[in-house]
């Protein structure tokens, strides 16, 4: 259960090892208790995703992500009809004699409906639950889906011709993500809880990766999220993220590095930069600029 205080909310967050600052805590809670969707922007790497995670395991509900994509329609996302199950209920109702008799509604019912994840969480709430809906990366899809998006949050209903219409008797938890590689249209926002997440600092990201891995000393964990700092300074092409903080410190503890020397560094830089440009970048300024 989704606590439903702001004080209570952020100690059942630190519970399941999400750190959140004051401000993103009253955004969920908002979100939550009005019933309408997070929209959370910032650069990949810093936590967005995870809070829908924490949200679902906190309140013990199903996880139903829609991963946004150049190309992504509303078939691929809400329903789409199960030609095949379809063709083979027709046959046997040839084989059976009845093919004269037999009326659309024999092969258009919900039984021959494949529900994509935005269907999903509608037919979830009208069951009596209220699943968590990530809707991840939205800056990935066209603005053509955004569109169709914004009709469908307003009143988490869909109607299908052949069906009716199927309306969600309590709004699931919705959580929008974008890493603002375009920007979404004003009217979307507008129905959201808007909350960017910025990286953490020094200080919390050590506190972040001294939870997630506990077994890396504390003055390790501290060199590790003050290079990553100094790293985002760097005019790279994708600075990294905590996602990629954590894999680093997971590295040096596979790797059992006492601390973070220039050799570790050189070794492990693909690690957390995932271009070639922008590891030419950093050795060309010197690694030693990432030790403290």
């Amino acid at each position: 259960m989704i606590p439903n205080t702001v004080e209570d909310l952020a100690g059942r967050l630190d519970e399941f090892d999400y750190f959140s600052d004051e401000s993103l805590t009253v955004a969920i809670h908002i979100a939550v208790q009005l019933g309408r969707p997070l929209f959370l922007e910032g650069e990949a790497g810093v936590g967005k995703t995870e809070v829908a995670k924490v949200l679902a395991r906190m309140s013990g509900s199903e996880l139903i992500r829609l991963q946004c994509y150049e190309g992504l329609d509303v078939g691929q996302a809400l329903y789409e009809w199960d030609y095949a199950r379809q063709m083979m209920a027709i046959r046997l109702l040839e084989a059976s004699g009845k093919g004269s008799e037999a009326t659309p509604e024999d092969i258009m019912s919900r039984d021959y409906l494949i529900a994509r994840p935005l269907l999903q969480a509608i037919e979830a709430s009208t069951a009596g639950r209220r699943p968590v809906l990530l809707i991840d990366e939205l800056d990935r899809a066209d603005e053509e889906f955004e569109a169709f998006l914004l009709e469908l949050l307003s009143d988490f209903q869909v109607s299908i011709p052949e069906i009716g219409t199927i309306k969600a008797e309590e709004p699931p938890i919705v959580v929008l993500t974008s890493n603002r590689t375009r920007e979404i249209h004003d009217a979307l926002k507008r129905r959201c809880v808007y909350h960017w997440i910025d990286y953490p600092t020094p200080e919390r990201e050590s506190a972040i990766i001294q939870r997630k891995v506990p077994e890396l000393e504390a003055a390790l964990a501290d060199s590790v999220s003050e290079a990553m700092s100094r790293l985002r300074d760097v005019d790279l092409f994708k600075p990294p993220g905590v996602a990629e903080s954590l894999d680093w410190a997971e590295s040096l503890r596979l790797l059992q590095a006492g601390e973070l020397s220039i050799p570790v560094i050189e070794s492990t830089l693909g690690v957390i930069l995932k271009y070639k440009d922008d590891i030419d970048l950093v050795r060309s300024a010197g690694v030693e600029t990432l030790v403290g």
